[in-house]
């Protein structure tokens, strides 16, 4: 799974690291007010966007056995 490329519909392109984290881009939103709403659904706007590094802890601060393993391999 590591090696096969994914391209989730919700989350966009996905990598997945050594220690078994699925990394992605993490979407920053904000609720509308009642008046921007157009319709019943229509309740989140989107503000901005942190890149998959930015938005989980780097792999060398992880601590996890798996990438140690990886590393000695």
């Amino acid at each position: 799974m590591k090696e096969t490329p994914i391209d989730d519909d919700l989350f966009g392109p996905v990598v997945v690291r050594p220690d078994g984290r699925a990394i992605h881009n993490m979407y920053i939103l904000k609720v509308k007010s009642p008046a921007a709403s157009k319709s019943k659904w229509d309740l989140l706007e989107q503000v901005g966007v942190l890149s998959g590094p930015e938005a989980f802890r780097p792999l060398d601060e992880g601590g996890c056995s798996l990438v140690e393993q990886a590393k000695n391999n």
